[in-house]
């Protein structure tokens, strides 16, 4: 695997210092949102191809890779105008991918109403899921227009939430540019916390063949939550996980979540002593 980490998670510094920390750190590779980048923006009419290509570069000075380019906002929005708005926002980012040379665009699976909130019955209805399959069909086509994947993340609390309803949305769109972003950890909420390993196997089961990255976090079940932390400080096993990366996925680019720059590292350390067990 190669393992990254999630751009906004390191330490701020002037951009092209932050991309050298990143590197001395380890890392191969980022999840950048260009939103949560200090002095950046992530406006359509902004993104041309001269910022595209000045971030190629940087990357490129800094011999890092964009895994991800995340876009993610909410697809499922009843607002007519704010859906328009949000599926330009995601042709605008394919496009710009494209020219910089990212992996994918990614995305979450949204929730059907205006604010992105997490309803159970709303967002696990299948209605929700007829009106997200409805509104991302077209993000598929123009990336496949653009030469671009566009990744779908499955999570709990969202209208993708199990790994049978992603296995629906890939198979009714049937296209090759349309693949998964497997974060295990987001598959889980107080319901099925305990039944994780259930949970982790059914999805490589049903998903593997569409996995194109991974992303890594630990959580515990916290009262009525799930908390989120480093790899190393919860209570998850990533053994079946880093088995099937290393098995099925040579190369896979894999990035940290919910790390602090003063554990990024020994995050880093503890999925690599994890491929150790299997190398």
């Amino acid at each position: 695997m190669q393992i990254g980490i999630r751009f906004h998670d390191t330490i701020e510094l002037p951009f092209e210092e932050r991309l050298q920390e990143v590197k001395r750190q380890g890392f191969t590779c980022t999840h950048i949102a260009l939103s949560k980048v200090p002095g950046f923006t992530a406006d359509s009419e902004a993104l041309t191809p001269g910022y595209a290509m000045y971030l190629r570069d940087a990357f490129r000075e800094a011999k890092l890779d964009v895994a991800v380019l995340g876009c993610y906002l909410n697809l499922a929005t009843p607002d007519k105008a704010a859906l328009k708005a949000t599926q330009d926002k995601y042709l605008a980012h394919l496009r710009f991918a494209s020219l910089m040379g990212a992996g994918m665009v990614g995305t979450e699976t949204g929730a059907p109403n205006v604010d992105y909130h997490y309803d159970k019955e709303a967002c696990h209805s299948k209605e929700a899921l007829e009106i997200f399959i409805n509104n991302l069909k077209p993000v598929v086509n123009y990336a496949e227009k653009m030469g671009v994947i566009l990744a779908i993340e499955p999570v709990y609390r969202q209208i993708v939430w199990n790994p049978k309803r992603a296995r629906e949305v890939l198979d009714r769109i049937e296209s090759p540019n349309l693949q998964i972003i497997f974060d295990p950890v987001n598959l889980l909420w107080t319901d099925n916390f305990n039944e994780r390993q259930e949970v982790f196997e059914e999805a490589i089961d049903l998903l593997g063949k569409d996995v194109c990255m991974i992303h890594l976090k630990d959580a515990v079940l916290e009262g009525d939550s799930v908390k989120y932390m480093a790899c190393g400080l919860g209570e998850i096993n990533y053994d079946s996980v880093i088995k099937f990366a290393l098995e099925k996925k040579p190369f896979i680019q894999a990035t940290l979540e919910d790390t602090k720059p003063e554990n990024a590292v020994a995050a880093r350390e503890f999925i690599q002593n994890i491929e150790k067990k299997f190398s």
